[in-house]
């Protein structure tokens, strides 16, 4: 270890207290920059796929512990334990962070101190408070670091039932619009909380101390909510009164993380540079893997509780019989063409915006007019559209084939 550090240090690593310092053998110090980087006291570094770029600080406020996590560019991650995520260039977070596996961060996400993370992803400028849980999330909005979704502190993303199950996963926002960085963002009261599996449109406000747990999916509304008396009634494990709005919130929630795969395949490989390096893309992508290989098991262990809660049902009986089929038209990639002419014409619109900006991915993805920016969500729906579709098709009981044609939302 002696010798990690010393290369360490001939690269240009600051490291003001190396004594302190644990780097694990498996650690490939060639993935680690020396322009800028600074590992301040009681650090550890463990994991042969942890990627370090330039200017990273790690522990200023307190110890840090990386392990296997992709690192891009003026990220700081100033406390905690950071473990198979993704975080982007200046992205920040703050001591007493918790972060664990299939967490992505984009540009300038933030996050204060004492947060819980998990297969969480925050699209560049979200901003979390302090005091929070919020695993199992997705959450998109904003155009800026003046302008951007917020999380309150005190705020908790209730991801585990009574009945012991977490198919629980919220969206505030979506893909085919959040990736467009141009709509209002969505703030999150202090001291509340959502009740997953919860969806919020794009200018959703809930008023502090607000506990959610409806979607809301009309743009620009203020939500308040709480129980006016008190309520004492029998209980029983075992009720199932919402799996239709569960199963679909859970298989919506796929179908967009499918999405921003495709993003992540088909565009972002444009913006491959010494800043934003290949391993950095393919970090995205495998945490990725790890969100929907969540939520698919997820979703299966809450099919067998229903199942078991009430065999003779048949919705139950039909999401338990084609759960392997969805699984593998989802894991095999058999749900979605990517319509080719679509993102064709996005992709050379894009490309456009490299040669007038660089590959500056937010200064390009900003710079494109409403009606370019329409094309490429347009691509992104189509895929989520067909996903939907076809996972449908497995489901007849549940009337979501109807539902779609409906529009999904209505």
């Amino acid at each position: 270890m002696e010798n990690m550090l010393r290369r360490l240090v001939e690269k240009g690593v600051a490291i003001p207290n190396p004594e302190t310092i644990m780097i694990g053998g498996e650690v490939d110090i060639d993935r680690i920059s020396g322009n800028g980087t600074v590992i301040y006291a009681g650090c550890k570094i463990f994991g042969e796929k942890t990627l370090i770029l330039d200017n990273v600080k790690l522990g200023y406020e307190a110890p840090v512990t990386v392990e296997d996590c992709q690192i891009g560019p003026k990220v700081h991650l100033k406390g905690g334990f950071f473990s198979q995520s993704v975080f982007l260039h200046q992205a920040s977070l703050g001591s007493g962070a918790h972060i664990r596996k299939g967490t992505i961060l984009e540009e300038q996400a933030s996050v204060a101190h004492t947060v819980g993370l998990k297969q969480t992803i925050l699209f560049p400028f979200v901003t979390l408070g302090s005091l929070i849980n919020f695993c199992d999330c997705f959450m998109a909005g904003g155009t800026s670091r003046k302008n951007h979704s917020e999380v309150g502190s005190s705020f908790i993303h209730f991801n585990y039932t009574p009945n012991q199950d977490k198919a629980t996963p919220s969206m505030m926002g979506d893909v085919p619009h959040g990736v467009m960085l141009n709509q209002n963002p969505i703030f999150l009261g202090g001291q509340g909380g959502i009740v997953g599996p919860v969806r919020l449109a794009y200018g959703t406000i809930t008023a502090a101390g607000t506990i959610y747990r409806k979607d809301e999916l009309r743009n620009d509304r203020l939500l308040l909510a709480g129980f006016q008396k008190d309520i004492n009634i029998p209980f029983s494990k075992g009720h199932f009164p919402n799996i239709k709005r569960i199963v679909l919130n859970n298989l919506l929630y796929i179908a967009n993380l499918i999405a921003l795969k495709c993003w992540y395949g088909n565009i972002r490989t444009e913006f491959i540079s010494e800043s934003f390096p290949l391993e950095l893309l393919q970090g995205l992508r495998e945490k990725l893997d790890m969100n929907i290989t969540e939520r698919l098991d997820r979703l299966k262990e809450f099919s067998a509780k229903v199942t078991q809660s009430d065999p003779g049902d048949l919705r139950s009986r039909e999401l338990s019989r084609e759960l392997p089929e969805i699984e593998s038209l989802v894991i095999n990639n058999k749900t979605a063409s990517e319509s080719q002419e679509i993102l064709s014409e996005f992709k050379k619109i894009v490309w456009k915006g490299i040669q007038k900006r660089g590959q500056d991915y937010i200064r390009v993805i900003q710079g494109l007019s409403p009606e370019d920016a329409a094309i490429g969500s347009r691509w992104l729906q189509h895929i989520i559209d067909e996903t939907l579709l076809r996972v449908f098709d497995c489901l007849p009981s549940f009337g979501f084939s109807k539902k779609m044609e409906q529009g999904i939302d209505g």
